[in-house]
């Protein structure tokens, strides 16, 4: 019969934690995109509308129009900021997650060699106990057999023993 791993409570909290830190992760991971992404969006406007603004100088614009365009630039700038920060906080998140699951992974190998080495183990003691087994059978076999012959030689009849006197025993 085969013993159970007595560390399996342990390696299910093991695997928990590592399934959850394999959902955590892949939400930072998507947390940092989206942040990275909104970043590029705000950064491409910003050019989109610096284009403008430059095209306009250049036919000519009210100074009113300027004041406006520099303003909301300034504003795009300050999003942008803004968002620099989010994506830097996002990767700093994202990096802890990833040592996390980093962790959890480890602990959940380092189980999983224990329980092999239990396994092996006991696979072993199987074996050395199925050993013993046999070398009883056969001891038993062997110690019946001579039983039996030594039955069978004291059941003999008297004429075909030895006779004491006779010639055979000098």
């Amino acid at each position: 019969m085969k013993n159970l791993f007595p560390l399996q409570p342990l390696v299910n909290l093991a695997k928990h934690q590592n399934d959850s830190a394999t959902v955590k992760l892949g939400q930072l991971n998507r947390q940092q995109q989206n942040a990275q992404s909104k970043l590029e969006v705000l950064q491409q406007y910003r050019r989109d509308y610096q284009a403008r603004m430059q095209e306009s100088t250049k036919k000519g614009i009210e100074p009113a129009e300027l004041r406006n365009f520099q303003a909301f630039i300034n504003k795009l700038d300050d999003a942008i900021c803004q968002q620099l920060k989010q994506v830097s906080q996002s990767k700093v998140s994202t990096q802890l997650g990833r040592g996390e699951f980093d962790a959890t992974q480890r602990k959940l190998k380092s189980f999983d060699t224990l329980q092999q080495r239990h396994f092996e183990s006991q696979k072993h003691l199987e074996k050395k106990s199925e050993q013993v087994l046999q070398d009883e059978h056969v001891n038993r076999t062997h110690a019946y057999k001579e039983i039996n012959k030594e039955n069978q030689h004291a059941d003999l009849p008297k004429e075909n023993a030895p006779k004491q006197g006779s010639d055979y025993e000098h």
